[in-house]
């Protein structure tokens, strides 16, 4: 049977006692499970969907978490506290006892000593079982009781009953479903699944991998004597193949997401090297050069615009490296070339600080620039709209209002969505959709961009259908900033210190991260800080920026601090990015312990954009959870933004990297990005080789593997 066959295999559900179910009358009875999106009909059906098992293939893969000794039993004398074991002995003793609570206790005994049983909940059944002067098998964790040691709970079998030939596993299950009835079904699905290898046998040899089959039935069934201290930690051959085939497939699909839009075709921007051309006019006015990581970047942009196929890249940099005006470089080489650009941030701050920045370099060059977002009146929105429309705007900027159903582009060659981690997926694509022609079948390039480094071991496992460019170089003149953890008992002298540096001319951010008052978290809101500073800092400006603000609101308090007509922003993270205020050299994060890491290091540069010392003071309260811990300590000592994206995704997971990018499906089930990164790189190369040496074993490893999940890695 192929494995695209046999992955597709309905789910074999046997009935409530173990026991495969039976069809009656006009194929009536209890039903297997249905294809993915099928209504169950049992409650067995509907409690293996709650665990993601619909076919065959989810039953086989559906590995255990641990495993259970039930091959051997110990002496009573050899038990140890704290571990499970299986005991064979004489039941001594059994009787109800109601001190302290009622209770069924009894002892059983063998050659070598005696151990007491307990059951805090029991049934009549189970009180008969236990006749004094009857043998059984007692099988449960040994604890360190006050009469000695003793199980509580045990599982208890007949004292000749067979042993167990392999480890018992124990999987992840959900209420209601019993571990016999889950292994029952899982035996059936490895009973009639086809796990024929889809590996090559000199891919596998490469890479000393050991069969598929023989790994996962490992897996389910360890023989006695196997290191079970490397099942635990999945560092077993057996679970070094299964990562390895996950990691592959996942590097698979991303190769043909890749590949499909290479089919794909888009109009060449090719720039020209005119002295009079736009790009090199903007060049010209730059008030500043760029860094050779900027003039590398956009090298490698200006190539992608000139393909015939769409540009998918994806330019990271750390806060404050010049990504802004590579994406102006990237939109006039766009626009010289007869396109329209649509540039989409996730904030209105962020939207505005690029329209600010685009108008100030492009508009004096002839470039026709439009703002469009959701705070816009009626009529402005209609005249902008009818504009983009009519191709008479070479450059929108805004907010999502871009992707409305309403907004029609003219000639759009190039969208550049920033922070792009913080659009869901369908958002991403919908501005690129804008620009798509169905008769000529062209799609616009597309740029996405994010202040969020992402480690590498990420770029390369989930993000490598995408070309990644990196800005790894600050622009001259940055100066570093310091960081502080002060605690909040000490919060009147952090008051008085800002109100000093204030004094001076510098100014002031002071983040909060609440507006309303929460009494399960106790933090201090941003209306009551700014409340309170206005009532300490009298002589000073205390301005006051949050969310629920109007955009115009918003908008006036940033200008005036823009301005220096405000001493002291109070403010949510709303500033989090795209807030350039040169002057602005010392932040307040209040509460810095309730932030997460990446979200820190983004409030932090904020400041540090002038030549003033800057500094970056985390307020935090006590006491300090483990990890609150470990990301302060990790913001204390480093400012580089790759190293603080590795501890992120260390103590997170992908997720903050990724956005909505898996839409809530887990891709790596089995793998761990940092832990097993050697096997990723392996991955990838067996990916290239499988593509263009073993193409059916590609295709019959992805059937296997993402049954129809592709999609979730396209985007």
């Amino acid at each position: 049977m192929p494995a695209s066959a046999a992955s597709r295999k309905p789910v074999p559900v046997p009935a409530a006692d173990g026991k495969p179910a039976t069809r009656r009358g006009k194929g009536a009875g209890a039903p297997a499970a249905k294809p993915d999106g099928a209504t169950p009909r049992s409650d067995l059906e509907r409690r293996l969907h709650t665990l993601g098992l619909t076919t065959s293939m989810d039953l086989v893969l559906h590995l255990p978490l641990r495993y259970e000794d039930e091959t051997r039993v110990i002496p009573i004398s050899a038990l140890r506290p704290g571990y499970p074991a299986q005991v064979e002995g004489e039941i001594t003793h059994c009787e109800v006892t109601y001190r302290p609570r009622r209770q069924l206790t009894a002892t059983i005994a063998d050659e070598s000593g005696e151990l007491q049983l307990r059951w805090l909940n029991f049934y009549p059944s189970q009180q008969k079982q236990l006749t004094v002067g009857r043998r059984l098998r007692a099988r449960g964790e040994v604890r360190g009781g006050i009469f000695g040691r003793e199980m509580v709970h045990p599982r208890m079998a007949v004292a000749d009953a067979p042993l167990a030939t392999a480890l018992t596993p124990v999987y992840p299950t959900t209420e209601g479903l019993q571990q016999p009835v889950l292994r029952k079904a899982i035996g059936q699905a490895l009973a009639q699944i086809d796990l024929t290898d889809t590996l090559p046998d000199p891919v596998r040899e490469r890479y000393e991998l050991q069969p598929i089959d023989a790994s996962i039935r490992l897996l389910h069934a360890p023989p006695p004597g196997v290191n079970e201290d490397a099942l635990i930690e999945r560092a077993h051959p057996a679970w070094l193949r299964v990562k390895f085939d996950e990691l592959l497939a996942q590097q698979l699909s991303l190769a043909a997401a890749r590949a499909a839009r290479r089919a794909n075709r888009a109009t060449p921007l090719a720039a020209t090297d005119a002295a009079n051309g736009l790009v090199a006019r903007l060049y010209s006015v730059l008030p500043f050069k760029l860094t050779g990581a900027q003039q590398r970047v956009v090298g490698e942009i200006r190539a992608d615009l000139a393909q015939p196929y769409p540009m998918h890249r994806l330019l990271q940099g750390d806060v404050g490296s010049g990504k802004t005006v590579v994406a102006a470089i990237a939109a006039a080489q766009a626009i010289e070339a007869g396109a329209q650009v649509g540039l989409m941030a996730p904030t209105e701050i962020l939207a505005e600080q690029h329209f600010r920045k685009l108008v100030d370099w492009l508009h004096p060059l002839g470039v026709r620039i439009e703002w469009l977002s959701g705070s816009l009146g009626a009529k402005a929105r209609r005249e902008a709209v009818a504009a983009v429309a009519a191709g008479t705007v070479d450059l929108v900027v805004g907010t999502q209002a871009l992707i409305q159903d309403h907004v029609e582009f003219a000639r759009l060659g190039l969208s550049i969505v920033d922070e792009q981690h913080r659009f869901g997926v369908g958002q991403r694509l919908a501005l690129a959709r804008k620009g798509e022609t169905p008769r000529a079948r062209l799609i616009p390039h597309q740029l996405n961009m994010s202040a969020t480094p992402i480690p590498r071991t990420l770029a390369m496992t989930f993000f490598a259908d995408l070309d990644v460019s990196v800005i790894d170089e600050l622009p001259p003149g940055r100066t570093p900033v310091v960081t502080k953890l002060v605690s909040d008992a000490r919060r009147e002298e952090v008051i008085a210190h800002i109100a000093h540096a204030a004094r001076q001319g510098r100014q002031v951010y002071w983040v909060c991260p609440l507006v309303e008052e929460s009494e399960a978290l106790e933090l201090q809101t941003a209306v009551d800080t700014h409340q309170a500073l206005c009532a300490e800092l009298p002589d000073l400006r205390v301005g006051l920026v949050h969310g629920r603000l109007s955009q115009t609101e918003k908008a006036d308090v940033m200008q005036a601090f823009r301005a220096g007509e405000v001493d002291v922003l109070v403010a949510t993270t709303v500033i989090e990015v795209g807030v350039d205020v040169p002057n602005a050299s010392l932040m307040v994060i209040e509460h810095a312990e309730r932030f997460g890491l990446a979200q820190l290091h983004q409030l932090r540069g904020r400041v540090g954009r002038g030549t003033a010392e800057s500094v970056c003071v985390l307020l935090y309260a006590r006491p300090l959870s483990g990890i609150a811990r470990e990301r302060l300590r990790a913001m204390f000592e480093t400012a580089d933004g790759f190293e603080i994206a590795r501890r992120d995704l260390a103590q997170r997971g992908p997720g903050e990297f990724l956005g909505t990018r898996q839409s809530g499906t887990a891709l790596l089930r089995f793998a761990d990005i940092e832990v097993d990164a050697r096997i990723a790189e392996q991955a990838r190369e067996a990916a290239a080789c499988l593509r263009a040496e073993y193409p059916a074993a590609a295709e019959a490893h992805l059937a296997r593997w993402m049954r129809g999940r592709e999609d979730f890695l396209r985007t």
